[in-house]
């Protein structure tokens, strides 16, 4: 069987200013999503399936439709605040999604075999996909899931900070731990962190985990437990979320193995509007290099 493709695009893109999801970057008006979705059908994916807020479900049913039908089969899950609180009521002042864990929760009614989970507004590059694939089928169990990792310097914008999930490995070169690190950025020639916490600066090469992520199905149960444990603690905390790499770190406590595949694709993301001519010029540099057609749908 297949494995699944879960596109987490629920976010409200604060810093972007608009949907970035849905916007057309490539030269047929292809979103960085479509990227994502060609190269994982050409890898082995049998299905995607949307993460998305309810009230955008007929804008990405009219963008994809034409796309994907007869091509790969898709689905909608939906990420609403009340999900999984088990009657517990959502505070007034709590209007942001409770994180990607529990976007990952929301997908488990229609996800029934090994899955990746990536983010709908970065690009990840044909050779993460493929090295998924290759997971997914041959070695995702109960006890090992994996991540995608990318060198920090290949993750960095120009035009503000960024928070990644700085991997620690262990002797076997499996992950033993990920810190979600807040505000990192270039200053000069050294890369500092302006969160807190030590150490403040990281080394180029660090690896990072830009969400890309292998579970096995039996996934959602750790899923299911750890935010009933989140809610119990941050309910009231206006900003607390609710992330993938924190029950990722509890299996790992638990005995169980992460393995840490890096890649050699290109990523870019597109956590600011000034991104934005920097993507298209990479997605055109990438067409003319022969990668990507000038409509990937036509």
């Amino acid at each position: 069987m297949k494995p699944t493709l879960v596109i987490l695009a629920a976010g409200m893109a604060s810093r972007y200013g608009s949907m970035k999801q849905v916007e057309a970057f490539g030269p047929s008006g292809e979103t960085i999503m479509d990227y994502s979705i060609a190269d994982a059908v050409k890898a082995g994916f049998g299905k995607i399936v949307f993460l998305i807020r309810q009230q955008f479900e007929s804008n990405f049913r009219e963008l994809f439709a034409s796309k994907l039908d007869g091509k790969v089969d898709y689905e909608f899950a939906f990420q609403e605040l009340n999900m999984y609180m088990d009657g517990v009521d959502v505070p007034a002042e709590r209007t942001k999604p409770w994180g990607t864990g529990h976007a990952v929760l929301s997908t488990q009614s229609v996800v029934k075999t090994p899955f990746a989970v990536i983010n709908a507004d970065d690009f990840y590059g044909f050779d993460a996909f493929k090295k998924a694939v290759e997971f997914l089928t041959s070695e995702s169990n109960d006890k090992t899931y994996s991540v995608i990792g990318y060198p920090l310097m290949n993750t960095l914008s120009e035009h503000g900070t960024v928070n990644r999930g700085v991997c620690s490995l262990d002797e076997k070169g499996n992950l033993a731990s990920i810190v979600e690190r807040i505000g990192i950025g270039l200053d000069g020639d050294t890369v500092k962190v302006d969160d807190g916490l030590q150490p403040d600066e990281l080394a180029k090469e660090t690896v990072v985990s830009m969400n890309f992520w292998c579970f096995d199905p039996s996934v959602y149960g750790l899923y299911e437990k750890d935010f009933k444990q989140f809610i119990a603690e941050n309910r009231i905390v206006p900003k607390a979320e609710f992330l993938i790499p924190a029950v990722v770190d509890n299996f790992i406590k638990d005995g169980g193995v992460v393995r840490v595949i890096t890649t050699s694709a290109q990523w870019f993301g597109v956590t600011y509007k000034e991104d934005a001519p920097a993507v298209q010029k990479q997605l055109n540099d990438l067409i003319s290099a022969g990668e990507y057609s000038t409509n990937l749908w036509g």
